[in-house]
């Protein structure tokens, strides 16, 4: 299962406080039971002091094989301990998908 080869990949690397890893697959045009798009969110005390930018990179890079092989899409949520707080443990919601058919202009 990919969704168990993400999560324990990002816990070996970043020993998260807090870490999700949600299968959003099923809001997409994808087959039934996919695991091609993933929504993380990760509180670590690594993101400290470091730029959104560069977390988003050292999730990349943790992920580059799934990436490259098997995740069609990754949303990201990556926050220190304050900043988790500070939004109430609450991650943003993603989006409704629009597919590629039916993106409105």
């Amino acid at each position: 299962m990919i969704h168990l080869k993400i999560e324990n990949k990002l816990r070996q690397a970043f020993h998260p406080i807090y870490l999700d890893v949600i299968n959003e697959s099923y809001l997409h045009q994808v087959r039934e039971g996919a695991e091609s798009h993933f929504k993380v969110i990760i509180v670590s005390a690594d993101f400290e002091g470091k730029r959104l930018i560069a977390r988003h990179r050292a999730v990349n890079e943790i992920l580059k094989d799934e990436l490259k092989n098997d995740i069609h899409a990754l949303a990201m949520h990556t926050y220190t301990k304050d900043e988790w707080d500070e939004v109430n443990k609450q991650a943003p919601r993603s989006p409704a998908c629009l597919g590629g058919s039916k993106k409105t202009e």
